[in-house]
């Protein structure tokens, strides 16, 4: 018997998407009453967050094994419901950029998705970010965690990226295969409502609701230097002596230069997201918002 029908948000990084999983969560028991099942990961304390979903990554993958260990990941929703579905994961990680690859093994993660999956994929969903943005922010995402480069470094692979948004639709579209497929611009994404009511648009709106907190609230530059200073003397923090440095340093908001691009990189930056939204725009099978 094949899976029910499938809808899937899948990210991208740093648009929005723990609070998107966040609202799933508030939304629960409402999706459950209309006959929904949802599935998301925990990250960033969001308490149902139970998805596990195991996708491969690297240059020598076994397409059978690694359709087996998302089959794993995804056992518990196939209850004959459809499924919402929301994994920022599934492009890969936000690591290569750094070294100028934009999400390389974004298309055998598809697949893999795809594979263990038999029923329909009635809607994939994909919000997207100018890359200054985007590449600024995962920068300080991966700072708050780890021992860090200086950021003129990484400035180059940042510029000279190997490929941007087009590919990564394009690929997806092709691995996946869903129905319908939809890219947001992250200026146009909207509440978390509008997000997924644009990702299931036969849901009574005015059912749901925005969650009532805030989550994966970033760290100041202030904060960040600490930290850095701190991972890169070895040290290794606890979660709660890292949340007193975020925390301690929350309200000094002024600028130390720990990732920026200059005036004329944005400016490239811009042009080129710019040009990429409009090679979107026009692929016949995505509807662009």
């Amino acid at each position: 018997m094949a899976d029910a029908p499938i809808y899937i948000h899948a990210g991208a990084h740093r648009t929005g998407t723990s609070s998107f999983q966040l609202g799933l969560h508030e939304n629960r028991q409402i999706l459950g009453d209309l006959g929904w099942a949802t599935a998301y990961p925990g990250r960033d304390g969001i308490p149902s967050g139970k998805l596990a979903l195991r996708l491969p990554s690297g240059s020598r993958i076994d397409p059978e094994a690694a359709a087996i260990k998302a089959r794993k990941g995804l056992e518990e929703y196939r209850d004959g419901r459809p499924l919402i579905l929301s994994e920022e994961n599934i492009t890969g990680r936000m690591y290569h950029f750094m070294q100028g690859l934009f999400y390389p093994f974004a298309e055998k993660r598809c697949a893999a998705l795809r594979a263990a999956w038999t029923g329909p994929i009635a809607h994939l969903l994909l919000v997207v970010r100018p890359y200054d943005q985007l590449f600024v922010s995962a920068y300080r995402k991966r700072a708050e965690d780890n021992a860090m480069p200086g950021f003129a470094q990484v400035r180059d692979h940042y510029m000279n990226m190997d490929r941007g948004w087009p590919a990564l639709v394009a690929g997806m579209y092709e691995a996946l295969k869903p129905q319908v497929m939809t890219v947001v611009p992250y200026a146009a994404r909207g509440t978390n409502v509008d997000l997924l009511h644009r990702l299931v648009p036969d849901l009574p709106r005015d059912m749901l609701r925005e969650p009532a907190r805030v989550v994966n609230k970033s760290a100041t530059d202030a904060a960040l230097e600490v930290l850095q200073a701190r991972y890169q003397a070895g040290e290794s923090l606890s979660r709660a002596a890292w949340t007193a440095i975020i925390d301690e340093h929350s309200q000094d908001r002024a600028s130390r230069g720990i990732a920026e691009f200059s005036d004329i990189e944005k400016a490239d930056l811009a042009a080129r997201y710019a040009s990429d939204l409009k090679q979107i725009e026009w692929m016949p099978h995505v509807n662009f918002v």
